[in-house]
């Protein structure tokens, strides 16, 4: 009497890892607690790809597709991501930072050179926030710059353009708030003068010293501001912008080839 073998048995070794291979994959991906966190499913197919784009509260920001241009280093230089990535080394920085320093005349200047000899790997932490505020002002406008003449800026992303030059001057003024945080001599000067230039703009100068600098000369009100402004409202601000420019780029067509 012959045997007959089953059909869905596998016959040969080839065949037997890969179905050890199928059967952990279904049990580790067609599971109810994965399912439950994961609704798009495992990211195989081009579909789930992009549904793991579209779906996920981080990622949904991206564009699901982009062209093959867009990965070329020559084409796109990544200065956007480049950007959002001092910002977060910045924001790191910054909260480390706070931990070690008190917005007072008395006690800024002592904080500061305090941190640079007391504390260990101080000078290496001030030293990050301040070389990397100074790279991502200049990475933003080599960013605006390759923007513009590749012509990036047309509709339908116009709107996008005007997001990104909010946030270059946001970038700017994050920079002259926190240079005067140390409170040293060239720092003092340094918003002196911004101060002079605040009171004589036309019809509103002493308004803006008021509003800006906390009075008609540079004390502890201006430093109060200067770092409420520089720790936690620009920040904020900044960070609403960036989410909306993002966003933006998706909703733009994704990014802009090259001209």
């Amino acid at each position: 009497m012959a045997v007959t073998e089953d059909p869905g048995k596998p016959r040969n070794l080839s065949e037997r890892i890969q179905a050890l291979q199928d059967r952990a994959y279904n049990a580790l991906f067609h599971n109810y607690v994965w399912q439950s966190i994961f609704r798009s499913g495992y990211p195989n197919t081009p579909r789930n790809q992009m549904l793991v784009v579209a779906t996920n509260v981080f990622l949904h920001l991206h564009p699901t597709r982009i062209h093959r241009t867009h990965v070329k280093i020559t084409h796109t230089y990544c200065l956007g991501g480049l950007t959002f990535f001092m910002f977060l080394i910045l924001t790191v920085t910054g909260v480390l930072l706070m931990f070690y320093y008190v917005p007072s005349v008395e006690r800024a200047y002592q904080d500061i050179a305090a941190l640079e000899t007391n504390v260990k790997f101080g000078l290496l932490m001030r030293n990050m926030h301040r070389w990397t505020a100074h790279a991502m002002v200049i990475l933003v406008f080599l960013h605006m710059m390759r923007v513009f003449y590749t012509g990036a800026y047309k509709p339908p992303r116009e709107f996008n353009w005007v997001v990104g030059v909010i946030l270059l001057v946001l970038t700017l003024v994050l920079s002259f708030t926190g240079y005067l945080l140390p409170w040293d001599q060239l720092a003092l000067w340094a918003v002196t003068v911004g101060h002079g230039i605040g009171g004589s703009a036309p019809y509103f100068g002493d308004e803006t010293q008021l509003i800006v600098f906390g009075g008609f000369e540079v004390g502890p009100s201006t430093l109060i501001r200067f770092y409420t402004l520089h720790v936690i409202a620009l920040p904020l601000i900044a960070a609403v912008f960036m989410a909306v420019h993002f966003w933006r780029i998706r909703r733009d067509g994704g990014m802009a080839r090259p001209l």
